[in-house]
Parts: structure tokens; sequence; C-alpha cells
């Protein structure tokens, strides 16, 4: 089966290359979909030349299993508007999520994938919080998150135990069949609670997680907090 991989792209230079090198060093049949999101740090140049050269110029010989696609914004949108993108674009039977920065291992993608592969999932969620190694970082990102996952998981009914986490992967019928209306971080609770209203079986694997600081480049914040809340509010209303 093929996997594609949605992996949305603002201003990560510094992570880019490392993070493409990682992805296409785990042996599994793949489609990179890459949405750069208007990057003024010079990730959109080097998609160009990516997207004309090919992966070659990571360095290596690219296994012949790996498919490339990028696409560019015109304006800056944020996270959900990238994804909403991907996920039109994206070709394979699996699709699932990666950040461009290097917070998540692709190396624990495939345990990811098998819920889904051995046809027991329609959807799983990659969880920071089940006893896997993690970097030690942000206490109160920490209560922030335990707090959205919580109230997630109150008005949708599931016990997830990291609702914001980037793994997420779902069969390909599935993420094409709901309307992404969320066009930053708020993605997140809301395609939570649509794929829970969808009644589809949803499972949680474990996975590690090295966490960056802002001065490292990470973007989500307190406003982001806010709009979670106010997404988890709105979704939790069936329409």
């Amino acid at each position: 089966m093929l996997t594609s991989l949605v992996i949305p792209v603002y201003n990560e230079i510094p992570t880019l290359a490392e993070l493409l090198r990682r992805v296409i060093a785990v042996d599994f049949p793949k489609e990179l979909v890459i949405i750069d999101d208007c990057s003024k740090d010079g990730s959109r140049e080097f998609l160009k030349e990516l997207e004309e050269k090919g992966l070659s110029i990571l360095g290596g010989t690219p296994a012949n299993d790996n498919r490339l696609k990028v696409l560019f914004q015109e304006k800056n949108q944020g996270k959900g508007a990238a994804l909403r993108r991907g996920f039109e674009e994206a070709t394979g039977d699996i699709i699932l999520v990666q950040d461009a920065d290097l917070e998540y291992d692709p190396r624990d993608i495939p345990q990811v994938l098998q819920p889904i592969l051995d046809g027991d999932a329609d959807v799983v969620f990659g969880s920071r919080f089940t006893g896997t190694p993690r970097r030690v970082l942000y206490y109160w990102h920490t209560v922030l998150n335990n707090a959205l996952t919580t109230l997630s998981n109150m008005t949708s009914g599931l016990n997830l135990t990291d609702m914001e986490t980037c793994y997420k992967a779902f069969r390909a019928e599935v993420i094409k069949g709901i309307r992404i209306e969320e066009d930053r971080f708020g993605f997140e609770p809301e395609v939570t609670a649509k794929v829970a209203r969808g009644g589809w079986r949803i499972f949680e694997v474990p996975i590690s997680y090295h966490g960056r600081t802002y001065e490292e480049g990470k973007k989500i914040g307190w406003k982001d907090g806010v709009r979670a809340l106010y997404a988890i509010a709105k979704y939790s209303v069936k329409r």
C-alpha cells in the first residue's frame, strides 16, 4: 500500500533537508506531498530546486518507491490550510501528517501505519505520552496539551492521551471524506471531533518526541491554545 506523507512547510530551512533525508531513509512505499505555506527563509527556494532536480539533491540514492509532489501556497494561510490542500492532492491508500521539523522521528512511522495495514484501524494517533522517550521542555505546554485532550475526549467520547499530536494516519477515504475548515492549528481538535463522529476505528500507538524551543523554531503559541478551545466547542456540535 502506498502512504502519502503530507508535509506542511513554513520557514523550516534549518531542518527541512534533514527531515526529508530521514523520511526517505525509512523503507516503505511512500509519496511525499510537500506544501510550502509561503515561506520567507529560503524553504521555498529549496523546494523549487527539489521539485526541479528530485530527491537526489538530498544525497545518496533514493529508493524507487519514493514519489514526490511539491505544492506552493501563494500566501501564508496556516497549517490547516496547507494540510487541506495536501490531502486533496495525495494519491496514497494511507495519508499521514508529517511536520517539517525534527520533533517527530520518521522511524516511528511504520508502527503508526501498522494498525491500518493490519486491517484493525481506520485512523491512528501517535501518542507522545505513553512511556516512550521525549525531550523534557515546557511544563505549561504539557498542562495545556493534557487539558485540551481531556476536553476533546469529553466532547468526542474518545479516550485519547494525545489529541494534539502531529502523527495522525488515515485511510485515504476517511480523511478525503472530511471537510477541513480550520486554517491553523485548530485542525487537530477539528479532525479528532470529525473522525469520532464518523464512527471510524481509532487506534493510538506510542511514538518518541524531540520537542524544540521557541529559539529553535517552535511556532505554536497561546493564541493557538485559545483557538483549539474554540474548535473543540465548535466541532462538538453535530452538523
